[in-house]
């Protein structure tokens, strides 16, 4: 057997930092690195000179799991991070545009999910109140601005289920003091100047300015949009899915809150406009607002036009605003893992920040190389097939669900919404799966893996949040009553949690003044 393939994977080096670069490199130090003679050494290059992109503010629950694993704390992130809870999506002017087009995707599962046919009674009750509100108490809980935990709740604890706000450049700082710090992460600081091969084509080691040559056994490409080892050395395919997500521009923008006592948010207002839809993400000190359009069908004039009068109309300081314009090619590579090299981040690819799956992909993605590194170099080829199906896989019902919110919208303010609605730009799956949701619910055996990025509740979600009527067979006697009950169940504990939970803005400053108790 060649020498190369029988070496022990010991040396990982990341190149690039921001979140994705951090998250990857604290993943793999916190339970992998030590002083173990089979311990991982995780050197991490980032450039001096190239910013994090630092636009992605919105996380998925997962993220607690994935903090907790690596070391942080809620008192860390909250207090440095300028954070706060987040307990889903709300959707504004989708399917219409008219008064009282709204519907919330929370993240707490319907109330006896898996066990009630929830669904199927609500839309044979007549849908007198939204979806979302009938079965769970979250949205209730994020119209009265109220936190999702106790100030007596544990770290990571929850009354309901919930994510994160955060500055995005503010928690690649975090993780990197923490990943230098405690985790022995080595981090060079210094450009990345060219690829060093070995004769069967592996990268054997990254060329910087100053440092010489970063040797290493797995090569972890967290190069942002550049894609520099995975897309420009090994030259990986991309797959563009603008065919399917027009969406390849954004300008994003930062202001202060209009009275800095004002009720704080806990879920991401996305609002859908003509041009495209904005996301609205309030942070303690301050919110964080782009518009995501595509450029064709909207040109950067009428998308700033679209931006300000939101900024207005949201009763905002919009003059003098500085706008942040980014450009991305929908879509993602043909191959994540290629050789001794795999991409996490923008680096694997990127669409559209609807729902907030990009650190999740990230996340994802640290812990499959975490669980199932190879012990030597023999063993990665096969891994890199499983991790390719598994993200393959994870990348088209992401955009599956994505595409849904926009063939479900009625909006005809512009071709933008017409041609989202035309079935040559919807997947094969999804057209597959909204005829079986004509006659049915969507249900776990819709979905293949553990995992599912999205699963069905999230689908049932947006469905009947955007009024999507099926003709279901009707529930027999007792299905219903079962169902009811869980219904009724949900208003008091509605009634009991609006009575019971603080103001989101009053939990965030008790953190900040007296943290969070011991679990």
């Amino acid at each position: 057997m060649n020498a190369q393939l029988t070496t022990a994977v010991r040396r990982i080096v990341v190149l690039g930092g921001g979140s994705a670069g951090w998250l990857t490199a604290a993943t793999l130090a916190a339970e992998l690195g030590g002083d173990a003679p089979d311990a991982l050494q995780v050197t991490l290059i980032e450039s001096p000179d190239v910013p994090s992109i630092g636009v992605g503010e919105g996380t998925w629950p997962t993220m607690r799991a994935t903090l907790r694993r690596i070391g942080l704390s809620e008192v860390d992130l909250v207090r440095e991070c300028d954070a706060a809870f987040k307990q889903g999506s709300r959707f504004d002017g989708w399917l219409h545009g008219g008064q009282g087009d709204r519907y919330y995707h929370p993240f707490t599962l319907p109330h006896g999910y898996g066990d009630a046919e929830l669904a199927g009674a609500w839309l044979q009750g007549g849908c007198d109140q939204a979806f979302a509100e009938s079965t769970g108490p979250q949205p209730h809980l994020c119209n009265a601005h109220l936190a999702p935990k106790q100030t007596t709740t544990p770290d990571f604890g929850g009354v309901v289920n919930y994510g994160y706000h955060f500055d995005a450049v503010k928690l690649g700082h975090l993780l990197r003091r923490h990943a230098t710090t405690v985790l022995g992460v080595r981090h060079v600081v210094d450009h990345f100047t060219a690829v060093r091969a070995h004769e069967n084509g592996d990268i054997a080691a990254l060329a910087t300015r100053e440092h010489g040559d970063i040797e290493g056994d797995l090569f972890i490409d967290c190069s942002g949009l550049a894609s520099l080892l995975l897309g420009k050395h090994f030259g990986v395919p991309f797959r563009s899915e603008k065919g399917v997500l027009f969406n390849d521009s954004a300008l994003a923008v930062q202001v202060p809150h209009a009275d800095a006592r004002a009720p704080l948010a806990s879920a991401t207002v996305a609002t859908a406009h003509a041009e495209g839809w904005t996301w609205d993400i309030g942070l303690p000190t301050r919110r964080g607002i782009g518009l995501v359009y595509s450029s064709g069908h909207t040109d950067e004039a009428a998308a700033e036009r679209a931006l300000l009068g939101y900024l207005k109309r949201s009763g905002l300081d919009h003059a003098d605003v500085s706008l942040r314009r980014l450009r991305f090619s929908p879509g993602y590579r043909e191959q994540f893992w290629h050789r001794n090299c795999v991409a996490v981040g923008l680096a694997a690819g990127f669409i559209e920040p609807l729902e907030a799956s990009a650190l999740a992909l990230v996340e994802l993605s640290a812990a499959f190389i975490r669980d199932e590194i190879p012990a030597h170099r023999a063993d990665m080829d096969l891994v890199a097939k499983r991790f390719n199906d598994a993200f393959a896989y994870r990348w088209s019902r992401i955009i599956d669900f994505l595409k849904l919110h926009y063939v479900l919208s009625r909006r005809d303010d512009a071709d933008y919404w017409h041609d989202h609605r035309k079935a040559a730009t919807q997947p094969e799956s999804l057209r597959d799966l909204l005829q079986l949701w004509q006659h049915r619910v969507p249900s776990h055996n819709d979905f293949y893996r553990v995992e599912e990025v999205f699963p069905a509740a999230s689908y049932q979600y947006v469905l009947y949040g955007m009024q999507f009527k099926p003709a279901l067979r009707a529930l027999r006697a007792q299905q219903l009553a079962k169902a009811e009950g869980c219904i009724k169940e949900v208003a008091t504990m509605t009634r009991r949690l609006l009575g019971g939970l603080p103001r989101h803005r009053d939990l965030i400053q008790h953190i900040h003044a007296h943290g969070i108790a011991a679990a």
